[in-house]
C-alpha cells in the first residue's frame, strides 16, 4: 500500500477457511502451550509432522500494526510459533519504513536464522532482500505480498486477491439478478487503487458481475483507513441519490463506510465486506444494518506461514501430500460469510 501499507498486496483476496485447511494439512508438533483468545485460529490439530524436530529459529518481519489485519498477522504467527518447542520465534521490530524493513531483514540473515518469513512493506521493493536471505541459504516464505522474483522465495503463501472479487461479484450479482434488477447502481470501495492486489480484486469483481449482465457504476480507493472509508463513502453517497448495493474491499476502512452510511442514513442499499473482521460479522450477525456479507483473507495465513517455515527448515514435507516437499506456492481460498454460516467464521475473525 502507499509505502504506510497496513495490509495486504497485499482481505480474499479472502482466505478465513482456506488457511485454517491448510494448518490442518501443515501440522506442527505437540502444542506446547494454548493459543490465546486473540488468535484462536493458530491452534491446530497434530500429526506425525507435530513431533518435536531439529531446532530452529523462524525470523518475522512484517509492517507495523496500525491495522487490523496487520496486528492480526502479527499475533497469529507469534501464537504459531509458541505451539512449538522446537521453534524459536525471532521478530524484528515492525515497521512502515521500507528501508527500515530492509535492514531489520538483513540483521536476521546476518543472525542466520533458519528460516525467514516475510510479509513486506512492497514486494516489488524489498524483493532483492528476499533473494539476499536465499542466497544465504536461508529459505523465505514469502506472505501475502509477493516479491516479483520466485528466486527471491522458496514458498509463498497468501489470499486469492482475484477470487476475493469474484466471490463479492457473485454475490452481489446473484442477488441483485434474483431480484429481477434492471441497470443497477453498484459501488465499489476498493483498499489502495494502485495497488496489484487491489487491482486483481477489482477485475475479479467485474468478471463476476459481468456473468450476470451488470458493472460497477463507479469506485473510489479508501487507503485501507478508517478515516478514508468515512471520506470515500460521504462522497460516493452524495453522488448516488440511489444505491443498489456497495463492495468494500476492506473491513477494516469498511467500519469508517458503515460510520458514513449511517450518518448519511442511507439503508436502501446492501453492502458486502472483505477480509473477514470480527466486527463485519457480528454486524453481519446482528442483521440490523446494510451489510449482509464478507469475504475472506485472513490472516490465519501467518499461522500456516509459521509451519510451513518449521517444515521447510527442517526438510520436511506436507504430511496430507504425496510430495516429499513444502509447494513452491500456496494460495487461500476465498469465502463468503453471510447470516447463515456466520457462527462458524467468528471464531477466526480479527478485531478491527
Amino acid at each position: 500500500m502507499e509505502k504506510r501499507v497496513a495490509r495486504r498486496g497485499f482481505l480474499a483476496g479472502g482466505a478465513v477457511l482456506g488457511a485454517g485447511a491448510l494448518v490442518t494439512a501443515c501440522t506442527g508438533n505437540e502444542p506446547a502451550a494454548a493459543p490465546s483468545a486473540a488468535a484462536p485460529q493458530a491452534a491446530t490439530a497434530g500429526t506425525d509432522n507435530d513431533k518435536a524436530g531439529t531446532s530452529v529459529v523462524i525470523g518475522f518481519s512484517a509492517p507495523a500494526a496500525d491495522h487490523g489485519w496487520i496486528a492480526a498477522i502479527a499475533k497469529n504467527a507469534e501464537t504459531q510459533a509458541k505451539q512449538y518447542t522446537d521453534v524459536e520465534f525471532k521478530p524484528v521490530e515492525p515497521t512502515n519504513d521500507i528501508n527500515q524493513q530492509i535492514s531489520a531483514v538483513e540483521s536476521l540473515i546476518a543472525a542466520k536464522v533458519g528460516a525467514l518469513v516475510i510479509l513486506p512493506n512492497d514486494g516489488e521493493q524489498l524483493n532483492q532482500i528476499g533473494r539476499r536471505a536465499m542466497d544465504a541459504g536461508i529459505p523465505v516464505i514469502n506472505l501475502d505480498r509477493v516479491f516479483p522474483d520466485k528466486l527471491s522465495y522458496r514458498t509463498w503463501i497468501g489470499g486469492d486477491n482475484y477470487g476475493m472479487g469474484v466471490a463479492a461479484g457473485t454475490y452481489i450479482g446473484k442477488k441483485l439478478k434474483d431480484a429481477g434488477a434492471s441497470n443497477p447502481v453498484i459501488l465499489e470501495i476498493q483498499g489502495i487503487a494502485t495497488l496489484p492486489l487491489t487491482q486483481d480484486r477489482s477485475k475479479g469483481f467485474a468478471d463476476a458481475l459481468k456473468t450476470y449482465g451488470f458493472s460497477v457504476t463507479a469506485k473510489q480507493d479508501a487507503k485501507f483507513t478508517v478515516e478514508s472509508g468515512t471520506a470515500v463513502a460521504s462522497n460516493l453517497l452524495q453522488a448516488h441519490a440511489k444505491i443498489d448495493a456497495i463492495w468494500n474491499h476492506d473491513d477494516d476502512q469498511g467500519i469508517g463506510v458503515l460510520a458514513a452510511i449511517k450518518e448519511a442514513n442511507r439503508s436502501e442499499f446492501f453492502m458486502v465486506g472483505g477480509a473477514g473482521s470480527a466486527n463485519a460479522m457480528r454486524d453481519i450477525q446482528a442483521g440490523s444494518g446494510v451489510l449482509e456479507a464478507t469475504v475472506t483473507y485472513s490472516p490465519t495465513m501467518a499461522s500456516s506461514a509459521i509451519k510451513l517455515a518449521r517444515l521447510i527448515a527442517q526438510g520436511k514435507g506436507m504430511s496430507d501430500l504425496v510430495e516429499n516437499q513444502v509447494p513452491q506456492s500456496i494460495t487461500l481460498a476465498s469465502e463468503t460469510i453471510t447470516k447463515e454460516n456466520v457462527a462458524q467464521y467468528l471464531p477466526l475473525g480479527f478485531e478491527s
